[in-house]
């Protein structure tokens, strides 16, 4: 993480990027460097953001063109399991993207929405208003 704060925004962007697809990152911990470092609060909860919607996006990309056995492979789902993840989403809807942030769940429902084939304005929409909200949080937090 270290490496990513050295970067600034530069660094809280690519983190907040890569944490969103299934690699194992935390973008917050560079937004609290950052944070105590004295950089803009307003800003750094922007650009962590943005890089994290927009790694939602990519998630969403792979879900929507992917094949739904290339999925389930990526996820180390079985075919159970995607049932059940499909289930948990129809039952729960779009309203569940504003989890998208939450760590485990979040990045399967954004492929999941994507595969479902979710309008990608409620998708955007929702997953930047929770994801917004878990920064600004934190951002708070740490002040």
């Amino acid at each position: 993480m270290e490496y990513f704060t050295e970067l600034g925004h530069i660094g809280l962007f690519l983190a907040a990027f890569l944490a969103a697809t299934v690699l194992p990152l935390s973008s917050e911990v560079v937004l609290v460097a950052l944070l105590l470092n004295g950089l803009s609060p307003g800003t750094l909860v922007a650009v962590a953001t943005v890089g994290n919607v927009l790694g939602s996006l990519v998630n969403y990309a792979l879900g929507y063109w992917a094949g739904v056995a290339v999925i389930r492979r990526w996820l180390k789902m079985s075919e159970a399991e995607f049932v059940s993840a499909e289930k948990r989403f129809r039952k729960y809807g779009v309203w569940s993207l504003c989890l998208a942030w939450a760590p485990v769940i979040g990045d399967p429902l954004t492929v999941m929405a994507g595969i479902l084939r979710v309008r990608l304005l409620w998708f955007v929409l929702l997953v930047t208003a929770g994801k917004l909200l878990r920064y600004v949080v934190i951002a708070w937090m740490a002040g």
